[in-house]
């Protein structure tokens, strides 16, 4: 096994013949930085403007699975605070829409919020 490990890390990890304190080794030159990667998913979500390029939807979806993303690093966003996200990335074309929702007493799910960007991207149109 050891062979099969680049001489460039061979010298840098403990001699042991051990495989698993082997293994546990070679790992921690492999391992990502957990925080370096929420920090870049989560830069991503809330620099994502929509574009007139492409679907709401697909926007929305997009935006969702950053949103699963960061709940497998450990960093769970709820829906309520996904939908602003959504609403505050939209065009300006949708502000009278936003204003619409924001003077609703109810809040919307995330696929209340599709269904109903889907409706107005239509209008738009």
């Amino acid at each position: 096994m050891k062979r099969s490990v680049p001489k460039a890390f061979r010298g840098s990890i403990v001699e042991t013949i051990d495989t698993k304190k082997f293994l546990k080794e070679l790992e921690k030159y492999f391992t990502r930085n957990e925080k370096a990667k929420i920090g870049h998913t989560l830069s991503k979500l809330i620099n994502m403007r929509s574009g007139g390029k492409r679907n709401i939807r697909e926007y929305i979806i997009e935006m969702s699975n950053l949103a699963r993303k960061l709940k497998g690093l450990m960093l769970e966003l709820f829906d309520d605070l996904l939908v602003h996200l959504v609403f505050i990335s939209l065009f300006a074309q949708y502000g009278q829409f936003v204003v619409s929702y924001n003077t609703q007493k109810d809040k919307w799910t995330l696929n209340e919020l599709v269904a109903r960007c889907v409706q107005e991207e239509e209008r738009l149109q």
